[in-house]
């Protein structure tokens, strides 16, 4: 049910708005000069503990230096730290002054009306609460109310955030590249600007959109933290501004710096979604509610189970034809795969990465008698049929690039560079988004396909749009728009299809896919352990049920390095299984170790996928995570160690949030476990060498 309008206060003499979650508390002043701000976020308070909070404090008045709007704006459009909000009017003024209108409050949020004083440029403060979530959703929409000429946007971000005065900040936030995505990192945030952004066209490797702050003594089990996510998968730019004040204020959206565009008479502006969420159990207790969050909100198909993949691309590469992939689907479905993904090569001149993107018709030497024969074969066999796409890329030697030259990015007088052997093809023109739209829904009717793997190999270079003129920026934000858009419908016409965001990995994992597909590919390397940090980062923010982990070969593709199948197996199975090595080369062996995995995933499945993550810490390369399914009857725990300095002890792991009074029992062993001494004490894991790993799972005692 929808939160009641008693959820939002507002108090008319001191105009402050209060916005109550089931466990914290927002709240909003409109200051002297109409200027929405912040004066509280964190624990709960009533709004008469709110109304004596003081005012948002101001520079001192001796100082000529410093600017003489207050601190904490919603809307980051004053003063001299950075701006969310910067326009520049036909006349070249670029100051804004707001008066405000009205607001509104429905059961599902809040929403402030301003206008510009002068000019037809009105603004929509839009908040968003959550049934059952701590989460505060936020969006600004601008209208330009006028005739006449065009208003130019500089920058439109969703919305800016303030923390509370701390003595010091601490920033949290995932790094990475290409094969090593969601590199957790923590630092202390110095005074000025620290800038978080991808300019690449999508969310990107290198960077994610979302952030928490702490004053630097949370841990994972204790502490405050401040959290916000941006729901975006372009380009993104996010600002910290940490004033010599003391203050710290973030502000976040779409675009980057260098990227502005113009609001026509009469047009309607939407931002993206922004995000933020309070909590004061540390880094642990913000990650399970934004996976909570993210499972009820967020994601579009949040109750199924995730089934269990198998992807044939490193086995068969671009060689793929029907009688490779027959064999590899019998194997899949004998160790228990219910999902079959072919991956490239199945379609145009497609035999390598040189030719054939954006011609998506069957390829006739590979399957002669086109892909229905195997979609029946794999069907027969009891699993669903999946194929890998890749709809915003062309390749140059390609049908479509030689009928359509002005499809994608390019610049007047430029070259157009390739990466990875190809081009972008610009989803903001409605005629390629028609087109790739046509093709999509025609493979998913017409092919019986259950699933798609949506890929995006290279960021944007030469990001123009002639046709466009003045407007080219645009392409950066509709680009996406587009992808949404099509993604949107191609669900709505095949309420069945399932799909899973890659983005040569993990290059657009962000809430804005997620609220579009089932599952992200998060990273290239299936190395076991590399793999192990990789999902840590990622789970900081997103929940187990969207986290693609494959079983592949040994020793490596990509590092070389050799893993038993049992820890590869464990690594993967954190998350939502697959299987990607080619078994056609896999011993009687393994495959018989395989199978036995698989089915003990399956049972497994319902309380990794759908329970309570805790994150159980590091201690000399042994890394555990704990599952509690949601009735907390039973209980998983993956351990995995690597190598480990000399003569290190082996400190029992201790396990988190259970009710100390439960006892619990080991399914395989048979033992009892109070879980005050799990809680205290620890679980001893018998993980004597490097490379091993352990699966425990307990059952709760009636």
């Amino acid at each position: 049910m929808p939160f009641s309008p008693a959820e939002i206060q507002f108090d008319p003499l001191s105009r402050v708005w209060l916005l109550r979650t089931p466990r914290t508390a927002y709240a909003v002043r409109l200051d002297t000069d109409d200027v929405p701000r912040n004066v509280h976020w964190g624990p709960p308070l009533t709004l008469g503990q709110i109304l004596d909070l003081p005012p948002s404090r101001r520079p001192p008045r001796d100082s000529s230096f410093e600017s003489p709007a207050g601190e904490g704006g919603e809307l980051a459009a004053d003063g001299f730290g950075p701006h969310g909000l910067a326009v520049r009017f036909p006349d070249g003024t670029s100051a804004l002054e707001w008066v405000f209108t009205e607001h509104e409050i429905t059961p599902e949020g809040l929403t402030l009306h301003l206008r510009d004083r002068h000019y037809p440029l009105t603004v929509e403060l839009h908040y968003r609460l959550h049934p059952g979530s701590d989460a505060i959703t936020r969006w600004t929409v601008l209208r330009h109310t006028g005739g006449g000429e065009p208003i130019e946007l500089v920058r439109a971000d969703s919305a800016a955030w303030t923390a509370p005065l701390r003595p010091a900040y601490r920033l949290s936030h995932a790094t990475g590249a290409w094969t090593s995505e969601f590199q957790l990192e923590r630092v202390g945030l110095p005074i000025g600007e620290t800038v978080l952004t991808s300019r690449r066209g999508i969310s990107s490797h290198h960077a994610h959109p979302w952030l928490m702050v702490d004053e630097g003594t949370a841990g994972e089990d204790h502490g405050e933290v401040w959290s916000t996510a941006l729901a975006w998968s372009g380009s993104w730019r996010i600002t910290l501004d940490h004033a010599p004040t003391g203050r710290l204020t973030w502000t976040g959206g779409f675009g980057h710096d260098g990227t502005t565009w113009r609001l026509h008479p009469g047009e309607t502006w939407q931002t993206p979604e922004f995000t933020g969420l309070y909590n004061d159990g540390g880094f642990g207790g913000t990650s399970r509610a934004w996976h909570d969050h993210i499972a009820r909100h967020v994601l579009p198909a949040p109750d199924e189970l995730r089934p269990i993949v198998y992807n044939s691309w490193e086995a068969t590469g671009w060689a793929v034809n029907e009688g490779n992939q027959r064999q590899l689907a019998a194997r899949a479905a004998a160790i228990g795969a219910e999902l079959f993904i072919m991956d490239d090569g199945w379609f145009g001149a497609r035999d390598s990465d040189e030719a054939g993107l954006g011609d998506w018709t069957v390829n006739p030497d590979h399957f002669p008698d086109g892909l229905d024969p195997l979609i029946a074969e794999v069907h027969r066999l009891g699993m669903r049929f999946g194929l890998w796409v890749e709809p915003e890329m062309a390749n140059p030697d390609s049908d479509l690039y030689r009928a359509h030259p002005n499809w994608v990015l390019h610049q007047p007088n430029r070259r157009r560079t390739t990466l990875r052997n190809q081009l972008v093809l610009n989803f903001a023109r409605p005629d390629v988004a028609d087109w790739a739209h046509k093709w999509l829904d025609a493979l998913v009717r017409d092919h019986a396909i259950d699933y798609l793997k949506w890929d995006m190999n290279r960021a944007f270079t030469e990001a123009g749009w002639p046709d466009a003129g003045p407007d080219a920026s645009r392409l950066w934000l509709d680009h996406v728009r587009g992808v949404y858009s099509i993604i949107d419908r191609i669900r709505q016409d095949h309420p069945h299809l399932r799909i899973q965001a890659c983005a040569g990995g993990g290059g657009r994992s962000d809430l804005g896919m997620l609220g579009r597909t089932d599952e992200v590919w998060i990273s290239d390397n299936t190395d076991a352990a590399d793999r192990i940090a990789i999902q840590h980062g990622y789970s900081q923010l997103y929940p187990a049920r969207t986290m693609a982990a494959w079983v592949t070969d040994s020793p490596n593709f990509l590092t070389g390095r050799s893993l038993p199948l049992r820890f590869r197996f464990h690594v993967a199975m954190a998350g939502v299984l697959g299987i990607g090595g080619n078994l056609l080369e896999w011993t009687e062996t393994d495959l018989t170790e395989a199978t036995d995995l698989t089915a003990l995933y399956k049972q497994i499945r319902p309380t990794i996928q759908h329970g309570t993550q805790h994150r159980l810490g590091t201690h000399a390369a042994r890394t555990a995570v704990q599952y509690t399914s949601p009735d907390t009857n039973h209980l998983v725990v993956l351990a995995w160690q690597l190598p480990r300095p000399i003569n290190q002890p082996a400190i029992p792991t201790r396990l988190r949030g259970l009710d100390p009074t439960a006892t619990y029992r080991d399914q395989d062993t048979g033992i009892h476990h109070h879980a005050a001494v799990l809680m205290t004490h620890g679980l001893d894991l018998d993980l004597p060498t490097d490379n091993a790993s352990t699966l425990i799972r307990l059952t709760r005692v009636p």
